[in-house]
């Protein structure tokens, strides 16, 4: 939601993968958040769409975000004979709801509907970007950053380096594989990895092992 097309398709290009294409052919539904605000706040998207806006709550006095859960749903689940296998929900980012109003239970009453519809009843998979750090004192955002991590498989987490800028490692990234979900006797799988990155690609490599000192 916080990302342009353009943004979003152009990077998608130039790595053999046409996101164009496949919107064309009914495998990708984008919902442009920005834009949709602005439409939305000039009341453009009524008049093109015919249909209330994904992100109505902006322009009403409550923080109901039951018509994005609509347009999700309805994007999402199969019409007619046509078959979705496996589908994925990719929010960028959630944190972009709080700025625009709504409020952290409103947040999370979306993505629980979200997770029932999407991974329960349609088996896909939801991906979703928010940001965080230690000394933050947003405590809405904290609220669902934890309430994100409780109930996730997998997190990655990526961050800087702690000592700092460094020309051949750009910042690291925290795998951890939430196996306590299913074993509550067994304790998650954590696996941290350094990255650099680069014009088309990212380059990953274990802590130490860094082009620079190999």
């Amino acid at each position: 939601m916080a990302a342009s097309w353009c943004t979003i398709s152009s990077p998608s290009t130039s790595e053999g993968v046409s996101l164009t294409a496949a919107k064309e052919r009914g495998q990708l539904v984008f919902l442009e958040g920005l834009k949709s605000c602005l439409d939305l706040l000039f009341g453009e998207e009524e008049k093109q769409s015919g249909q209330p806006s994904p992100l109505q709550f902006i322009s009403e006095s409550t923080s109901d975000l039951k018509a994005l859960f609509d347009f999700v749903r309805t994007s999402l689940t199969p019409a007619g004979s046509d078959s979705w296998k496996g589908p994925v929900l990719l929010v960028d980012d959630l944190s972009v709801l709080l700025s625009l109003g709504a409020t952290p239970v409103a947040v999370l009453d979306f993505i629980h509907y979200c997770r029932v519809t999407v991974c329960y009843q349609l088996k896909g998979n939801i991906v979703v970007l928010v940001h965080s750090n230690e000394d933050s004192e947003d405590e809405e955002n904290e609220l669902i950053v934890n309430s994100l991590c409780h109930h996730s498989d997998l997190i990655l987490w990526v961050e800087g380096l702690a000592t700092g800028f460094c020309k051949d490692v750009h910042g690291q990234i925290k795998i951890i594989k939430r196996v306590s979900l299913e074993l509550t006797a067994e304790q998650d799988l954590v696996q941290i990895y350094q990255y650099k990155i680069q014009d088309k690609n990212v380059t990953f490599f274990a802590r130490g092992l860094s082009a620079a000192v190999l």
